[in-house]
């Protein structure tokens, strides 16, 4: 097989910031430490054992690939980047209420119930925000997380 193609070599400075990582017993996310673990694993610089990926693997309990990624991310990215967590380019999922939206649940809940209801509940309230198009749908505990966030919640018993 050919030379590998994301060499890592260390600096002195990296090296003793990745061990400070291993060593750092609380606060310290379990991916943070495990990818430092690699990186002074397949270490090819002076003070590296220049393990190979395989080897990295077994002894981490990682798949190679994940030990591949982290030697390729740091070659590509910078040690930074190869270290900390990537972080999310974008939510997976755009919130169902804006600003706009969630100040319409609101007065709607404050408004008069529905003819033959005493008050709103979460799921008349749902209903009502499908009804008049501010929202495509929603289940009630969507509405209620709403609720709960604006601190205001449509009965008066469950107000905190």
């Amino acid at each position: 097989m050919a030379g590998k193609r994301y060499v890592v070599r260390l600096s002195e400075d990296e090296r003793s910031t990745l061990t400070k990582v291993i060593r750092t017993e609380k606060g310290v996310p379990p991916k943070k430490r495990m990818r430092a673990q690699i990186l002074l694993k397949v270490d090819q610089g002076e003070h590296g054992p220049g393990w190979t990926d395989e080897q990295t693997a077994r002894a981490l309990d990682v798949h190679v690939n994940s030990v591949h990624a982290v030697r390729q991310e740091l070659v590509t990215e910078g040690f930074e980047q190869a270290l900390n967590r990537k972080k999310q380019r974008r939510r997976s999922r755009e919130p169902i209420f804006d600003e706009a939206k969630e100040r319409t649940l609101i007065a709607t809940a404050q408004g008069d119930p529905p003819r033959g209801r005493s008050r709103w509940t979460l799921h008349l309230l749902a209903d009502r925000m499908v009804e008049l198009e501010i929202v495509e749908k929603v289940s009630h505990e969507t509405v209620r997380k709403v609720l709960k966030k604006t601190r205001w919640i449509p009965n008066d018993r469950w107000r905190g």
